[in-house]
């Protein structure tokens, strides 16, 4: 007998249409799924032909999804081109933050801060096709040319780097010789690599689509619950 599947509201009533998610039941678990695409937008709104992600949406949402007792895990899917550093750190804090089952899964691309947002979850996964571009931390608009100004840059990068290495496998140091690549990039600095590429590296755990994702995030849930019955 197959698994009947059926949607529900999301925490809070958010719908697809709004923010993008949507929470799932199936014998095996409750599971939200949040989607990031477009620029992450932070405190600045962004112009309304950019495809974006807003941070305000997604982090009561993730709060909601790690209190509210019905469900059991977070599904992350991502295909972002960068945006807001700050409020791109914010959200990955606080799925790797999280104690229920997180899983990711980057489709398509995983541009700049979508590579935190990656590795935040507890289990990462990338597409076949997909991609990843890594490279330094840069910031638009006027910049006075003091020492300080490069200091706060080479300070969010840092930021970024302990972030990533520490919830991934790869080293600052190979990390850093990415971001510092020159010749892939037009008028720019870093390095594009594919789904397997950022696998060897340790970036992300595995090569895999979404029935791989949601496979590992119920093999997650089930271990979770097994481990609350044995502590009783």
């Amino acid at each position: 007998m197959q698994d009947e599947t059926m949607s529900i509201r999301a925490p809070e009533e958010n719908t697809i249409a709004e923010t993008g998610s949507i929470t799932s039941k199936t014998a095996r678990g409750t599971v939200h799924c949040i989607t990031i695409v477009g620029q992450i937008e932070g405190h600045m709104e962004l112009p309304a032909q950019n495809k974006t992600t807003k941070y305000e949406h997604l982090i009561p949402q993730i709060t909601a999804v790690e209190q509210a007792e019905e469900i059991d895990g977070l599904l992350v899917l991502l295909n972002t081109v960068g945006g807001d550093v700050e409020a791109g750190l914010a959200i990955a804090e606080l799925i790797a933050g999280m104690r229920k089952p997180s899983v990711s899964l980057v489709l398509g691309g995983g541009h700049s801060i979508g590579v935190p947002l990656a590795v935040a979850a507890k289990k990462s996964f990338i597409a076949s096709s997909a991609a990843m571009t890594i490279h330094p931390v840069r910031m638009n608009g006027t910049i006075i040319a003091v020492p300080q100004a490069f200091e706060y840059l080479a300070k969010i990068q840092e930021r970024i780097v302990d972030f990533i290495t520490a919830h991934s496998s790869i080293s600052a140091a190979r990390l850093q010789q990415l971001m510092r690549e020159t010749g892939q990039l037009t008028a720019d600095v870093g390095t594009v690599i594919s789904g397997k590429q950022a696998v060897t590296l340790g970036l992300i755990d595995a090569v895999g689509t979404l029935s791989d994702a949601l496979s590992a995030l119920y093999d997650m849930i089930d271990a979770q619950r097994g481990e609350k019955t044995d502590a009783k």
